[in-house]
């Protein structure tokens, strides 16, 4: 059985506030496995959960309780941190820096150097198309190429999970088309990517999975289709008919000569799932 790349068993985080150590629980009892290989959404609202599970996975904080595994190996030791890149949803760069210089330096950091670390600033550069621009300085970059540059940086040490929050956010519709086509070339070479979005129409068209979280729970989990689907709603796709009547269909259109091209269970929009499960989640009391 194939380890998956990130496990949450009953992850649970409590943060202190106030001066009477006041327990505020931003996690409570998460189970949930992401797959290696894939591309995986983490949706929620603010305050959900979504960026404490990220510093979690990340190691940089630890749990109250429970477990968070990568790739087998806990999350904050050397092994599974290796193995990470990340890209934050507001990424500070070195703004005098061009490009090239930048990733350099993330590679540097990451422990390469002469050749190795060469390839692989060339290589990050050319996966997300800024080869071209990689001499200019960080400063002169529009959104689109800021982004491109900081996915760059979470790859050039070939990491196994990349993770993203809100890549996407404040992407014109051409800069998201070439920013979701890198995500499934990533995903071709079998990368694991989490991405953190409320984007959810692009969420719908790019994750395999999806998890959402509110108020520190998990309310919903599994693929896309299944968690769409909607078994009291049929599509159908016919050639000359707009009537929307629905009883007696099939005899109507053999009657009058119609031919039926496709009949397949229905869907609903992930927005539509997305509020209904936030919606179900308030009715529930913590446990």
């Amino acid at each position: 059985m194939d380890i998956p790349a990130i496990e949450l068993i009953h992850l649970t985080r409590d943060f202190s506030i106030g001066l009477r150590n006041y327990k505020l629980r931003a996690l409570q009892q998460v189970d949930l496995i992401i797959p290696s290989g894939q591309i995986f959404g983490l949706l929620g609202p603010n305050g959900s959960g979504k960026s404490t599970t990220i510093k979690i996975i990340l190691g940089l904080i630890p749990p109250s309780d429970g477990q968070c595994q990568v790739f087998g190996k806990p999350a904050g030791s050397r092994e599974s941190r290796a193995r990470i890149g990340y890209l934050p949803e507001n990424p500070v760069f070195y703004r005098f820096l061009s490009g090239r210089e930048l990733v350099r330096f993330f590679a540097s950091i990451s422990g390469m150097s002469g050749d190795t670390l060469n390839t692989a600033t060339e290589s990050a550069l050319d996966t997300v198309g800024m080869t071209e621009h990689a001499d200019r300085r960080v400063r002169t970059y529009s959104k689109g190429m800021l982004q491109r540059i900081g996915l760059a940086q979470a790859l050039v040490h070939d990491p196994d999970i990349i993770v993203l929050d809100e890549p996407m956010s404040g992407l014109d519709p051409v800069g998201t088309s070439e920013f979701i086509s890198i995500l499934h070339d990533l995903c071709a070479r079998g990368k694991t990517i989490l991405l953190a979005s409320h984007l959810l129409a692009r969420v719908e068209e790019v994750c395999d999975n999806i998890a959402i979280l509110n108020k520190g729970q998990l309310v919903q989990s599994g693929t896309v289709e299944s968690i769409v689907e909607d078994n009291d709603i049929s599509n159908l796709w016919v050639r000359g008919l707009t009537s929307p009547k629905e009883i007696a269909l099939r005899q109507f259109l053999k009657d009058a000569d119609l031919e039926l091209l496709e009949c397949k269970t229905g869907r609903r929009s992930l927005d539509d799932v997305f509020l209904d499960a936030l919606h179900e989640n308030k009715k529930v009391p913590p446990s």
